[in-house]
Order: C-alpha cells, then structure tokens, then sequence
C-alpha cells in the first residue's frame, strides 16, 4: 500500500489511461502548459505533448460536443470541465447528445468518454462555483454519476469507468484534492455501483457521498464518545445507485441519516430516503432523517459559507434527535 493524495491519485488515473490506451486524449480550459486549475495535469504538456494534450477555448459546450463526436469516432476522450457549474453551458452535449446517443441510434453508436468536473464549496469562491449539481445529471438515463471520496476510490472507479462504452460524470470534491489516504500496489477496480461500508456500526446508518464522507466519519466519532455506534456509508456512485447495501444496514441498525451537501429541496438525498423507506420500513425505530446544505447561494464569506454547508457537529446532533425519538 501507498499513500498518496487525492490530486496524485486523479493524476495517476489520467496517466494510467493515456499509457494504457492510445486512443485517450484530454481536452479542456487550461490543462495544458498552465497544468490544470487544480494542478492536476501538471508537467503533462510536456511528457504527452499538444496531441493527447489539448487545451481548449473557453467554450465548455464546443469542447465537450468535441469530446462525444471523438468518442462517437473510436477514440477514448476524457473531457474536462473546470468545475460543475461551468457544465450548466455543456448540458445540452451531455444529457441530448452523450447520454442519449446509444439509445437513439439503437446501438449503432455509442459515446465512450469521460467527464471529469469539480463540486462542492468550501473554497471561498463565491454562489456561481460553489453548487453540487452531480445529483441534477444523476436523473438521466444513459449518465453513469461517479462520486469518489478518497484516493482509493478515486483510482479504482476511474479504471473500471474506462471499461464502459457510455459516458460518465466523474465529479470530485474540490476540498479533498489534498486529502491522503491509502491505495494498493496492484491495479485495482472497484465496480461501478457499488456502495462502501467505511465504518461499519450498529446504532444508525450515516449515508453520504463525496467529500460529505469525511463530515460523516467526523460525525461518527463525535457520536462514538457518547456510547453511539454510527455506521457510515459512502454512495461511490449516484447513477447507478447501490440501494440493496443501503437497505441491509437500515435493517441492521434500524436508524438512518443522509447526509448531502447540496440543499434540501430536490437534492439526491430524497431519493435515497425514499427507497430506503419503501424497502425497510418495517425495520425503522425512526423516520430517515436528512441533512443537507442551507437553501442561500453559497456565501463568499468565509464564516457564512462555513454555516452553509453540514458539519460534524450538526450531523452528529442530526443523529441523537433521531435516536432519542
């Protein structure tokens, strides 16, 4: 095992995809000799060269719509759009296009790409590139919605999204990209789909994903001082989404919580609750109780953007109002 951080892993999955597969370019703002907004394709310019390297204008619908007419050609792209909030001028190509492309050309063609985005704020940079619209993107058929949350994951998923013939959203947090965490020697894939215990419990199941994983685990620890045995899980994937590993650990701890960044209203977190009502109501001591981020334009105030977003603390009380019911 090394450690490494998030950013090195999103780096490695990039070089692991251009040496592994000749048909892999990248495309998007400033990845070229600048090195990627978040450092990610740092020296890449120099080692691939403009050919699997190409740095786009500033048009995210042009790149994008660039990226599934290669993919539609026989080529393997991987795009990248700096954050989520810049997808909203590329939607069209993703929903219309990319994601609809196999159905209505009855399989004729398919769209092999990558998408790769940054969400989430907590970085100070103000309402219009702080939101989280991986859940909007989660309601298309034909979108896979891939949602890491640690260098692991980030790696395993990353490989396994490349054995797909359709195309995927693969959104990482900006906070994490200093994280560290553990990943293995060998080449590991992780399914695509597939829900992750990351702290096994008995008392209440804390549900989550991205960089919300971390809240919870901090959340969890909190609640350990007080004799509450949280278990957390980390969804990996939005679309598919892994509801029969949600559904075992309410009926094991008989108490749930979600917990998501974006705002309560029309937030991915209600359809998690709904499912997992529908499947182990019989096995709830509670309602599922649901934290999620406050309905106001993320402030570009430090102290303001801070109370926006869930933290320990507040997942953590959440949690005890649910068992004391």
């Amino acid at each position: 095992m090394s450690v490494i951080t998030y950013r090195e892993a999103v780096s490695q999955a990039l070089k692991e995809a251009l040496d592994e597969d000749e048909r892999t370019f990248l495309i998007g703002e400033d990845i070229g000799p600048y090195g990627g907004a978040f450092a990610v394709t740092k020296g890449f310019w120099d080692e691939y060269g403009k050919r699997r390297i190409k740095d786009s204008p500033l048009s995210e619908s042009a790149f994008t719509g660039a990226g599934i007419g290669a993919a539609m050609a026989g080529l393997r792209p991987i795009v990248e759009l700096m954050t989520i909030n810049f997808s909203l001028l590329a939607a069209d190509q993703i929903v219309n296009h990319a994601a609809k492309i196999r159905y209505m050309s009855n399989g004729q063609f398919t769209a092999p790409l990558i998408v790769r985005t940054v969400t989430g704020g907590g970085a100070g940079v103000a309402s219009t590139h702080s939101q989280c619209f991986e859940g909007w993107y989660a309601s298309v058929p034909g979108l896979q919605v891939v949602v890491p949350s640690t260098p692991r994951d980030v790696l395993g998923l990353f490989r396994s999204c490349r054995d797909l013939e359709d195309p995927v959203l693969f959104v990482e947090h900006i906070l994490l990209y200093g994280t560290r965490g553990e990943v293995p020697d060998t080449s590991e894939k992780i399914p695509i789909g597939l829900a992750d215990v990351k702290r096994s419990g008995n008392d209440i199941s804390i549900i989550s994903y991205s960089r919300m994983v971390q809240v919870s685990e901090a959340a969890a620890e909190l609640l350990s001082q007080d004799g509450i045995d949280a278990e957390v899980i980390d969804l990996r994937c939005l679309r598919p989404l892994d509801i029969p590993t949600l559904v075992e650990s309410a009926k094991k701890t008989h108490n749930v919580l979600v917990v998501e960044e974006a705002p309560q209203l029309g937030g991915f977190a209600g359809e998690i609750v709904a499912n997992v009502q529908q499947e182990a109501f019989d096995y709830l001591d509670a309602p599922v109780g649901r934290i999620a981020g406050e309905e106001v334009p993320i402030p570009y105030s430090y102290p303001l953007e801070q109370m926006s977003i869930p933290d320990p603390e507040r997942v953590a009380q959440a949690a005890r109002n649910i068992l004391e019911r």
